[in-house]
This record gives C-alpha cells, structure tokens and sequence, in this order.
C-alpha cells in the first residue's frame, strides 16, 4: 500500500489531487529532521528534497496536456540554519513537452551556489531523446552530486542521463539500489505518484484511466427519470474540472450524451482542455448537441464499422473526427489513446459503460464523490453495472484508499491496480539501446517517432530546441520550437495588425502545445488573416525549419543520418498530413521531408569526401 505524500514546503501550494496526489495540509517550511546519526541525518535530508523535486514536478498538472513529470531541486548545506528552505539553492520542472528542461531551469535559478551543491531530481531526465540539455546543465553548473528518485520507465531512456552523469565524474544515488534507507519510503512513493501516469502507460501499454462519479448516499448516480443535475455540490465539480484538466481525454458513453448533453470542458482554468471521446456502437447519437461544437474542445467519436455512415458524414461536416473499430470495446478504446500518445484518461460514463471497463481492466483508479442526499428508486442507475459476481468476496478491494470531505460531499479515492514500480528493472550497459546505422530499433526498416520521449522524440517539430530565422528585414529572431514557427508563419506576412498581434502571441506561447492551440484556433476563427498561400507554402515552410534546426544541432545531424536506409514515419494516429495516420493512411510529409533532409546531407556528406579523395 503507498504511503500519502508529504506537505508541502513554503511557498508550493498543495497539489489539487492529482491523478494520485491527495490534497494535504501546507506547512511553513521544510520539516528539519530530528537529532539522529550522521548517515541518518543524511538521508533524512536527502528524502525532503527528493519529496520536494516530486512536488515541484507538479506543477503544471492542468496547464498543459500530461506529460513526464520532472522536477529538479538545487539545495546545498547551511550549517548555520536547520530551516531547510534556505537550503534550496534553485529549482525547476517541465512545463510541457518541448519546454525547457527542469534541470536548466533549476541549475539558471541557483547560478554561482550550484556549485559543490546536490540535485535531487524525481526521475532520471529523458523528456526528449536525444537531447543532452538536463545532463550538460547539471554538468556545466558544478553539481558534484545527483539524487535520483525513479529510473526512468521508458526502455530506451532507462538507465541513459544516470551513466551519462557517472561518466562526468558525478556521483549519482539512486532510490532503491544506491540508497537504501527506510526513510526514502515516502519519498519514493511521491515519486510513483507524481509520474503514475507515465508508469502505467510503460507498464501497461495504456494510459492511466480513472473512473470518477458522483452518487447520492444511497448509490444513484440520478433519479429514475434519469435527472441527474445535480447530484453533488458545485465545490465537487470544481474538483472534477481540475481533474479534467490533468487527463488527455475524457470518456462518455452515448447514453450520457443523449441524457446530459454534457460539455466535458475543463472550465475552471485558461489551461489543457482535454479530448472528448463518445463512445457508441450504434452512433445512435443526437444530431445537434454540445459536444459536437469543436471550438469549445475537439471531439472523437468512437463507434463500429460501418455504423450510421450518413450521420458520420454530418458530424465530420461539423469537426467531429469519428473513429470506426471492428468491435467497439473499452480495451480497443485504450489502445487507441495509446497510440495517441496520450498518459491519462479520465471515464465520465453511465454503469453500463463503467462496468465493461473494469471488466477489461482499464481502470486503475476510481474517485467516487458521495452527495448527503437519498433519491431511490428501484430502477434508479447506480455507478457500475453487471460485473458478474455473485458474492461479496468476489468484490474489488480498491487500496491506498484516502477520503476527503469537500463541503458537504465526500470523497474517496482508491486504487483499483497499484502503480507499477519499475525502479527494481536495472539495466544492463548493453541492455541501453544505442543509435546505430546499421541496427534499427524496432528490427525493421521503418522508423516511428511522435512524442518527444519516443525513441527518436528529438526528429518532432515539438521537440525543446530554438531555432533561429531570419524574417522578411534579414533580421535574426529565435523561435523557441519548430512549432511555434510553423505556426507563426501561418499569419507571416499578411498586411494587418491583428494578424501581426496573432504571429506575437504565438511567439510569445510558452510550449509548443499552446503555440498550436493558439494557431489552429486562431485559423479556425479568422480564416481572413490566413496568407493566401498558406496551402501551397506550409510544406516549404516547415521544411526551412527543419533545415534550421538540424543545420544547428550536430548531434541531431549525427541522429538522422543514422537512420539511413529507414523509412522515417510520424505516428500520428489522426493528422492525416504531417503524420501517418492510425491505418498507415496519413500522407506522412513530416517523415518524407526528414528524409529528404537526411538525403541532401548525406548527399553533401559523399560529395565533400569525393573532393577529399581527389586532392
């Protein structure tokens, strides 16, 4: 069973439950541990910053879509103070994908007393592959010393930043084999927490699914009419907002729709808004309602081939992006969001839908929001259906169970499978999977990249490295993504000073995720300010960036060349032009112009040693 997390330190506000993370109190400062041995006082400190770097981690949950969470703590000894606040020297964490790293970030905020000082990191770095940035930070900032709380999940990441540090002559401790101490028990398990998510996803190959609903005291989800608003008090939906914003996608069954017609928005923040997914067999589903308005959040219907084919026709005619599945089915669902890249799900559905996954073990966690009201009624829906179990020993034991009071609700939270702990998983050196030209890793000639932590993460156009173009004056300026460019240039151009505000909004956008919100909204509402050209221009557009930054990054260079001989595909399940679709249907252009960019350089690679010869 896991443990709670510990408070958190001055100046962090605690942490709105998290997928696992439970609301606790704050605390004024770090707790200073009691009078003990040396060695023990040691890991006693060592445990609080660990604790703290996995709070850090934190917080950006609902800012941004999820992504690995990591936190990096600065913190150096103060003999002449036990408040051990003062002994934080910097600290940082991963915004989103493609933002700075926390150990940059952290290493800039300590400056000159990073120096001789100790990083505590809750996961070993890899938000992208192929990018060194977290390492050569702590490196260059004078860390003689990394405390490393989780190895990385991800396989070809495990085991990569900690031997890199090794080899800088850093001494790095890692949880569970360098250090061993009873007193990491709570740090550790901050540490599972904050990245459950991820775990999960590695473990299972799913994402992390969370059932949540609300019930009276007697066990109604509604009224036998099937009235339903409200069943629990606004507070408790406050709370259901902030778990929306922390998952990929929200999950509703068609009857949910045709009762509530539910917006499924995150509305409580100017943050994530996530995906939300319907999920009907039939696509016996209404023709007007509000789900269907894609400016709001962008909607994916799942049903079964060939279903109501005209009513798909009118809902792509909307926005609606409908997905057919041989046979609709929880676990087929999941790994679809999988290949999605997505982390985190969170199941808003009615019984019926609720009890087939669970049945498919889908569901890892349930939060059940109890309201002080009794409704009745014998055929008044309750929160899971038929699972088939005739006995009370049959029933699902929900573990690390907590319980919250909110106003007059209350509510309790377990989970129904624990978080994998991968950190026993100790590679080997040969075990760490190497770019090699002649060796592919996925033992054919096709290469996949999508999300920055892929494999090959760093060949995306979100991945965390600057460019620098010059515009339409010759003038330099630095685009913090491929992305943020590629989107800016949309508007590039165009005589009009709202268009113009737009390309300084994106610009100014703080990852590459909200650089492609703010574009794509932007082009839905004012298809005027759009270049004409866009159509014709947006491959050559993205081509030049990528030129950019590969040109500008050897290392990068060094990546894609190494793939020779491969087919370079991005595996994006639903941007049919840049990536390669779910089906291999996609025009994949992202992969055929690293390609051509992989051709030109090995092209002048072969020219420049023709030359060589000759002289």
């Amino acid at each position: 069973m896991l443990a709670p997390p510990a408070p958190p330190p001055l100046g962090v506000a605690p942490a709105r439950a998290s997928y696992p993370l439970r609301p606790v109190p704050s605390r004024r400062c770090l707790p200073a541990p009691r009078a003990v041995s040396a060695a023990a006082a040691s890991h006693a400190h060592d445990a609080v910053f660990l604790r703290r770097a996995a709070e850090v981690a934190d917080r950006s949950a609902g800012l941004t879509s999820p992504h690995p969470n990591f936190g990096c703590v600065i913190a150096r000894p103060q003999l002449e103070t036990e408040n051990l606040d003062a002994w934080v020297a910097g600290e940082g964490f991963l915004y989103a994908q493609g933002t700075p790293c926390a150990e940059l970030l952290a290493a800039e905020q300590s400056g000159e007393h990073a120096r001789g000082a100790t990083a505590y990191l809750n996961l070993e770095p890899g938000d992208c592959y192929g990018d060194s940035t977290a390492v050569s930070s702590l490196v260059q900032a004078g860390i003689t010393r990394v405390v490393v709380g989780l190895r990385h999940p991800l396989k070809h990441l495990r085991g990569k930043a900690i031997q890199s540090l090794r080899s800088e002559g850093i001494q790095v401790d890692v949880v569970g084999e360098d250090l061993q101490s009873k007193l990491f028990k709570e740090a550790l398990t901050s540490c599972l927490i904050v990245n459950a998510p991820l775990l999960y996803r590695a473990a299972f190959r799913v994402p992390f699914s969370v059932l949540k609903y609300a019930m009276t005291a007697d066990g109604k989800i509604a009224a036998s009419s099937g009235h339903a608003s409200w069943v629990s008090g606004r507070a408790s939906r406050g709370r259901v907002f902030e778990l929306r914003g922390r998952s990929d996608a929200v999950i509703v069954g068609g009857n949910t729709v045709r009762r509530d017609d539910p917006r499924l928005t995150a509305r409580h923040v100017k943050g994530h808004v996530p995906v939300r997914i319907v999920m009907s067999q039939t696509c016996n589903l209404p023709e007007e309602a509000n789900l269907w308005n894609v400016h709001e959040a962008y909607t994916i219907v799942a049903t079964q081939r060939g279903a109501r084919r005209d009513f798909q026709k009118k809902l792509a005619m909307k926005g609606v992006e409908v997905v057919e599945f041989d046979m609709l089915n929880p676990r087929d669902v999941m790994s679809y969001c999988y290949d999605r890249g997505y982390l985190s799900v969170l199941w808003e559905c009615g019984g019926t839908l609720s009890a087939a996954a669970i049945s498919a073990r889908v569901i890892h966690k349930v939060y059940a929001f109890c309201a002080p009201k009794i409704i009745g009624g014998a055929n008044a829906p309750t929160p899971v259906g038929e699972l088939g179990m005739n006995q009370m020993t049959q029933a699902i034991d929900l573990i690390d169970v907590s319980y919250e009071q909110i106003d007059r609700d209350m509510l309790m939270s377990g989970f129904i499978q624990p978080i994998p702990d991968l950190s026993p998983v100790i590679p080997s050196v040969d075990e760490i999977p190497s770019v090699d030209p002649e060796v592919s890793p996925y033992e054919t000639n096709i290469i996949s990249f999508y999300k920055t932590w892929d494999t090959f993460g760093a060949f995306s156009n979100f991945s965390p490295h600057p460019i620098h173009m010059p515009d339409k004056k010759g003038d330099c300026l630095t685009w913090s993504t491929v992305e943020h460019y590629y989107q800016a240039h949309k508007f590039a151009g165009v005589d009009n000073p709202q268009a113009r505000d737009i390309v300084k909004e994106i610009k100014k956008a703080r990852s590459p995720e909200e650089a492609a919100r703010i574009g794509r909204t932007r082009q839905r509402e004012f298809p005027e300010l759009v270049r004409p050209d866009w159509e014709s221009m947006k491959i050559d557009v993205m081509y030049r960036a990528l030129k950019c930054k590969f040109s500008s990054y050897p290392h990068l260079t060094e990546m894609l060349l190494s793939t020779a001989g491969s087919v370079l595909v991005e595996s994006s399940p639903h941007d049919l032009f840049w990536g390669g679709g779910r089906e291999g249907e996609g025009l994949n252009y992202l992969g055929r112009l690293l390609m051509q960019l992989r051709s030109e350089i090995l092209g002048t690679v072969r020219t420049s040693a023709e030359v060589a010869d000759s002289a």
